[in-house]
């Protein structure tokens, strides 16, 4: 925690360069990783800190607070480090042995990979692959062919596995031009025919993790989901810090007096704090009950499950409303580039399009409420 608020005093006065370049620059990531905090949820086995759920989430928070597109850079890199529990040994040894590894990708299932021996043969084309260019490890999502046809599970789903390779085999393609989180870099990945050992893939449908720590008992889709919560979260505190800060001086058109002597918008601004301290409060409750859980029962169930979802879908979009919110309150002064409230507004309102915290969880996690069978899968 105290690296990332360190971290803060870095990144807040590059936040229009971040967003210009429209990637994460290389030296922010490689002190970020020098710092550690790229292994926050790397197995103490191989020489990571296998934080407490909530003390990521909370560091992730506090970049996320100071600039929207680093705190993304930042989960993207953590959660996706999961995968370090469900390896192999050998190949996890392989991937994280240097300290300052940097893994990234996407979970999407767009690729295609076919079982040759100790190999796979994978091709695909995976968008949002934020922070690639400072990855030295990227994973793809893939359906499983056989016959030409994607293989099914028993339950119905698509078969799919996570391949893992070097950045350097794949093609970075600069696509990521966007409304908001432009810093991240989130562009296309691609790799044609390219030969992956059967031990650098896991199936987070199929797989247990080799590691019995109780990070390893969360689900890796709800821990992702989180994670996009915790940017939010910092994205709207950070969106209530620049308004009260604009609020002392500025006179809206027409009025003698300063916005912050404005009734309308002192209550307008108390209750965007109030749902955002509510939305981040059943946040960290949820993951702490469900972390209590795990320590002690050893797993997670499905009603803390569909919390953890609930209460990250929750917390993004709260977010999104408590910077539209202030963004408002912010009038004319907001549009303009040089404000960051324009910016906030921005990186809060695409976060909410993550397919894991969109309306359709709402709905996962109601069938659970109702006491209704439900898959549990993505949850």
């Amino acid at each position: 925690m105290a690296r990332a608020k360190a971290f803060q005093e870095s990144v807040r006065p590059r936040s229009r360069e971040i967003e210009e370049a429209r990637r994460f620059p290389a030296d922010l990531a490689r002190t970020m990783a020098e710092a550690g905090l790229f292994r926050m949820a790397v197995p103490r086995s191989l020489g990571g800190l296998e934080v407490e759920a909530a003390t990521l989430l909370r560091a992730i928070e506090l970049i996320g607070e100071a600039d929207g597109s680093a705190g993304w850079c930042l989960m993207i890199g953590v959660t996706s480090t999961v995968i370090a529990a469900y390896l192999p040994r050998e190949a996890a040894r392989e991937v994280f042995a240097e300290p300052t590894t940097i893994v990234g990708g996407a979970f999407a299932p767009l690729g295609r990979a076919v079982r040759e021996g100790d190999h796979y043969r994978l091709s695909g084309r995976w968008p949002w692959a934020s922070g690639s260019i400072n990855c030295q490890w990227l994973m793809g999502g893939s359906a499983i062919l056989e016959d030409g046809k994607p293989r099914l599970l028993p339950n119905g789903m698509l078969d799919s596995r996570l391949l893992v390779f070097p950045t350097a085999q794949a093609t970075l393609i600069d696509s990521w031009f966007a409304a908001g989180l432009c810093g991240t870099g989130s562009g296309d990945m691609e790799v044609r025919e390219l030969r992956v050992p059967v031990t650098r893939s896991v199936s987070l449908m199929t797989d247990r993790p080799v590691e019995g720590g109780p990070l390893y008992v969360f689900p890796v889709f709800g821990l992702l989901a989180l994670g996009i919560g915790a940017v939010a979260l910092g994205i709207a505190r950070a969106a209530i810090t620049d308004l009260v800060a604009l609020a002392g001086g500025k006179k809206p058109q027409g009025s003698t007096r300063t916005l912050a002597e404005r009734a309308t918008a002192q209550t307008a601004l108390a209750e965007a704090e109030a749902r955002l301290r509510a939305a981040r409060a059943f946040f960290y409750e949820a993951v702490g009950e469900a972390w209590a859980r795990a320590t002690g029962a050893g797993d997670i169930s499905l009603e803390e499950r569909a919390a953890l979802r609930l209460a990250a879908t929750h917390a993004t979009r709260v977010a999104a409303d408590v910077a539209r919110t202030v963004y408002d309150l912010g009038g004319g002064s907001s549009v303009h580039l040089s404000s960051p409230l324009q910016r906030r507004f921005r990186d809060a309102h695409v976060a909410t399009q993550h397919v894991l915290v969109s309306p359709a969880t709402l709905e996962l996690a109601g069938r659970v409420l109702m006491g209704l069978p439900t898959d549990a899968t993505m949850l």
